[in-house]
């Protein structure tokens, strides 16, 4: 298990209640807990009776479960929120530059800075974007960083999410449900708003609408259908943003531009906000056999008739061995050091890391590269001997498909526990909205718990839970 103690953020290292917590305990304290366990029965059914649910894969059929949330806020104050912010702001900025840079002169590769092969045998890589420029410029119009805290000033990132990242209806619908329950916790307290997003994410996107746009830009919604584990949130984000919802055999090529289906015939469509992966987008170009996607769209989107966020190919920078070379790609497009820290990484396609990586096995967490949701990892420490012999045997065989990270002292908030507060680790997933002139963090984002006492795995497919985050004014 962890070895060394690890940050409370609400009790800090030396048992003295945090100020960002201070107003929210004295609030706690004077609660009835039977109110308050009341108010937990009542989120869940909210949750219910909203159908906030999530699909797990298993070995069958998909089953639908509804996420755990818990009524205790993460706190955070408003100096600590400012240099995260920094950070993130320097980080999405490099990563723009980035994906331009491969996809173009590849200045970083010639500066050996990172090798050819991390970019040519990467299978997110995409090629038909070679020589490309997405309008506005930018590639990655929503991401989505995965930090984790492990101390009063350190947050380090786990993870970039330049795909299609998700979980920013949750953080909206966990703000909803307090605002609902506790809304003199509001009025109390200076907690900064998250409710803008839709409208924030409606402008941004219309921002980078192609040079084809003539009017209002249309923004629509693609979705691989009801099935998908996040249809509630594609169908969720294109209702509070009031654009289309639509699916692949709703879409088609006309006249040189991508239309959706209406009562009164085809409308062209300007900004496709995509929630399918790149293999599926384009059968005529990628995946022949995609029903999910519109035959022709990238032609479209290559002759500047339509914005795709984000953008095909962006999928090599969330690639975790990749990853690995932030720090270097940070200082080589800002020129400046990385505000946030990443987790120290052993890449095992290189034979010396890797055989630091077997030894230290029971040590460490291995992740698949192109890996999400906690699926295809081991977390060593708490691993069963057959689990480390298992990934023993897929290193062996696939080493380049892995990283190895060390296990972190992630920080624990409190949860709403049948014998009242107690802690548990957690993650923060803050969405990023990028445009031509302006970088958008949101304020907090969305904290995911895990809820079993010692467990490091957040994900709700893994049996984690969310909870509000709070940004509060100092």
């Amino acid at each position: 298990m962890e070895t060394t103690p690890c940050f409370d953020e609400m009790w800090g290292s030396d048992e003295r209640l945090r100020q960002p917590y201070q107003q929210f305990y004295s609030w706690f304290g004077g609660e009835d807990p039977k109110r308050l366990r009341s108010k937990q029965r009542e989120a869940e059914e909210l949750f219910r009776l909203t159908g906030i649910t999530f699909n797990v894969y298993g070995r069958d059929e998909a089953e639908e479960r509804l996420i755990p949330f818990d009524i205790i806020p993460r706190i955070i104050s408003g100096q600590e929120w400012s240099r995260v912010t920094k950070g993130i702001e320097q980080r999405v900025r490099a990563i723009n530059a980035f994906l331009h840079d491969i996809y173009h002169r590849q200045e970083i590769v010639k500066a050996g800075r990172i090798p050819l092969e991390m970019i040519s045998q990467n299978s997110a890589f995409e090629p038909s974007m070679i020589g490309f420029t997405p309008p506005g410029g930018i590639y990655t119009h929503i991401v989505g960083v995965d930090l984790v805290r492990t101390g009063p000033d350190e947050f380090f990132v786990l993870e970039d999410n330049a795909r299609t990242p998700s979980g920013v209806s949750y953080m909206l619908e966990n703000r909803e449900t307090m605002l609902q329950m506790f809304p003199e916790l509001f009025s109390s307290n200076r907690v900064r708003s998250v409710q803008n997003y839709p409208t924030d994410l409606r402008r941004s996107l219309s921002a980078c609408a192609p040079s084809a746009t003539t009017q209002q830009p249309v923004v629509a919604v693609l979705t691989p259908g009801i099935y998908n584990s996040a249809y509630y949130e594609h169908a969720f984000l294109a209702d509070q943003m009031s654009a289309e919802l639509v699916e692949g055999h709703d879409l088609r090529v006309v006249d040189g531009r991508v239309a959706m289906r209406t009562i009164h015939g085809y409308k062209p469509i300007d900004v496709l906000y995509r929630r399918v992966d790149d293999d599926y987008l384009d059968p005529l170009n990628f995946n022949p056999d995609s029903q999910l996607g519109v035959p022709g769209i990238m032609d479209v989107y290559r002759s500047g008739g339509i914005t795709i966020a984000n953008a095909p190919g962006t999928g090599i920078a969330d690639d975790k061995a990749i990853y690995s070379y932030m720090p270097e790609i940070v200082e080589f497009y800002t020129g400046e050091r990385p505000i946030l820290k990443n987790v120290p990484t052993w890449r095992c396609s290189e034979p010396d890391q890797l055989a630091y990586v077997l030894d230290n096995l029971e040590e460490l967490v291995v992740k698949e590269v192109h890996g999400s949701g906690g699926y295809g990892m081991l977390i060593g420490p708490t691993a069963t001997k057959k689990d480390i012999a298992a990934f023993r045997r897929k290193l062996a065989s696939r080493p380049a498909n892995y990283i190895a990270q060390p296990t972190l002292s992630l920080s624990t908030v409190p949860i709403f526990a049948r014998q009242g507060l107690t802690p548990r680790h957690v993650d923060l997933r803050p969405f990023v909205l990028v445009g031509p002139d302006e970088i958008k963090v949101t304020a907090g984002g969305l904290t995911r718990v895990a809820l079993q006492k010692g467990s490091l795995v957040v994900n709700s497919s893994q049996g984690g839970g969310t909870k509000d985050t709070w940004i509060v004014e100092d």
